[in-house]
């Protein structure tokens, strides 16, 4: 009976896994998309791009990130 239910649950487990799949694929067609818009309107996807990724970023870590990025550029005469 036990094995039953454990089938069950799992086959349960596997078809909200494989749901949620399909979610993430067609929210990353999505965004796929609002960069393909905003490329046509002449924005730089790749600068938006690393805009979004600074904003997902706690203020610490940013500017944590931004001093690293400083110190190596100088370090190689970059500035």
């Amino acid at each position: 009976m036990s094995d039953i239910i454990a089938a069950d649950q799992l086959r349960l487990f596997i078809e909200r896994i494989e749901r949620l799949e399909e979610e993430k694929k067609a929210m990353a067609d999505d965004i796929r998309d609002v960069y393909a818009e905003a490329k046509a309107n002449g924005y730089d996807t790749k600068t938006m791009r690393a805009v979004v990724r600074l904003r997902r970023m706690e203020k610490h870590h940013r500017d944590e990130a931004e001093a690293m990025l400083e110190t190596y550029c100088a370090a190689l005469g970059l500035k």
